[in-house]
């Protein structure tokens, strides 16, 4: 029917005939290319429930048995953040502590004598080794950032560095000096004089044994005239600033420190000290509740959002490609299950001992003064229940890391969805082969039919015009 009602002027139109045949061929592999597409929406699905079950399991662990968890952690108070911060771990121990500090740990600074420029060579340029020797400084006095009858006692770290014809400058002594590594922080400093350009060094540790003794070998008396310095002998350069250590008090117990930056004064404390004091500071440190209903907030919400995501997605009138997937509807009750069982020990066992309870619908809901009343009778006890071997969050931190990890439940699926793909893609190539090679049949048959009927319309005409001429 569809060749005869084509059939215009004598010809076939082929285009519209092989057309409507290559329509009905292809419907199995459109089936196939639909089928695929259909599997690649499924692994599309799937990574949108993956990332919320990401999110649960981030949540879990903020609440969970690892170290970082907020049940392991205090938060800290200072009276005066001007004078020092504070920071807690997981050992801290709950209290208030009474700060006094009498000085700050402080590096040495010193600074050469003023030259007229940053560039001009200084000395012959003979290759000059300068040594840094780093130690205590004791006895003496200072008067214009100069000693007089001080020792100076190395405390066995030394660098070298080598100034010669290519760094002889300003610059490049600063330079040499900082690209060398040696401990030690070179700068220039322009003070507007006569001679304004002066090198000015610092050690990098604080701390009385950081001060600095500098000697050279000699072969350069220009280098030996600006950087030669020996606290308990000759001193090219002047001390801006006295190495010291940080000295402070607290509950009345001395403490000195080489470093502003205290971690074992106050167990399981980080104390970074910014100021004398004129009167006692104080520190308290104290369990984070408002950290921890926070952490059990995003974790109610984490659970609501992949509960209710698996659950919408699952529906069978959802239009979801996940509709009705069996593994989603196993983890839903997995997810359940976790929830509603008892933690096996301990003088809290249920969720809904801290507030957190269940809706009609399946998701969560946390009542945070209840969270908080059961915090303030036993911290310990909300810890277990949430952080233990069994705790609720341990065990949905175990649970997503079985979902989402290496060879979990997501990442097997989707494999097995992969590899459908791909059997489906060899398919459709060589489908797609024999397509093409249909439509070549096909054309070639309706073409031939076409010459064919040329051919006989042609003869038809001669044999009407025969007749017509013969008086027929």
């Amino acid at each position: 029917m569809a060749t005869t009602s084509s059939i215009s002027g004598g010809g076939i139109d082929v285009d519209a005939v092989v057309g409507g045949l290559m329509t009905i061929a292809r419907l199995p592999l459109d089936q196939l290319t639909k089928k695929q597409s259909s599997y690649q929406s499924k692994i599309t699905a799937l990574g949108t429930l993956q990332s919320k079950v990401d999110a649960l399991q981030t949540a879990a662990r903020n609440l969970g048995s690892s170290s970082s968890s907020t049940l392991t952690s205090f938060k800290t108070t200072s009276s005066d953040s001007s004078i020092f911060s504070a920071t807690a771990g997981s050992t801290a121990v709950a209290g208030t502590y009474s700060l006094e500090v009498t000085s700050l740990a402080q590096s040495q600074k010193l600074v050469a004598a003023g030259q007229t420029s940053s560039t001009t060579a200084i000395g012959s340029g003979a290759a000059t080794v300068v040594t840094f020797d780093f130690g205590t400084i004791s006895g003496g006095t200072l008067t214009n950032g100069v000693y007089t009858g001080a020792s100076f006692t190395p405390s066995g770290t030394t660098a070298n560095v080598t100034i010669d014809s290519s760094n002889n400058t300003l610059q490049g002594i600063r330079d040499a000096i900082n690209g060398a590594n040696l401990g030690v922080t070179a700068s220039i400093v322009n003070d507007g004089s006569g001679t304004p350009y002066r090198l000015a060094l610092s050690s990098n540790e604080t701390g009385i044994a950081s001060s600095i003794r500098i000697t050279t070998d000699g072969a350069d008396a220009g280098i030996t005239s600006l950087l030669a310095h020996d606290p308990a002998g000759t001193q090219n350069l002047a001390e801006t600033a006295t190495a010291s250590n940080a000295q402070f008090s607290v509950n009345g117990i001395d403490i000195t420190k080489t470093s502003n930056v205290v971690t074992d004064a106050i167990e399981g404390v980080t104390l970074t000290l910014k100021q004398i004091t004129t009167t006692p500071a104080s520190l308290t440190v104290e369990r984070d509740n408002a950290g921890v209903t926070t952490a059990a907030t995003a974790l109610v919400t984490a659970y609501n959002d992949l509960y209710s995501a698996m659950k919408n997605t699952t529906a069978y009138k959802s239009g979801s490609a996940l509709a009705g997937d069996r593994t989603l509807q196993s983890l839903q009750v997995q997810m359940r299950e976790i929830a509603a069982t008892a933690v096996g020990s301990g003088n809290l066992t249920n969720l809904f001992e801290v507030g957190i309870s269940f809706k009609s619908d399946g998701t969560m809901q946390l009542d945070s003064s209840k969270l908080s009343t059961a915090m303030n009778n036993s911290f310990a006890d909300v810890a277990a229940l949430f952080n233990s071997s069994t705790g609720f969050a341990t065990r949905f931190e175990d649970w997503a890391k079985g979902v989402v990890g290496g060879g979990g439940t997501f990442e097997s699926q989707t494999t097995s969805w992969n590899n459908t793909i791909k059997q489906l893609a060899v398919q459709i190539d060589a489908m797609e082969v024999r397509m093409t090679s249909l439509e070549s049949m096909y054309r070639q048959q309706y073409s031939s039919l076409n010459s064919l009927l040329a051919s006989m319309q042609s003869t038809s005409a001669y044999l009407s015009q025969q007749l017509t001429s013969n008086g027929g």
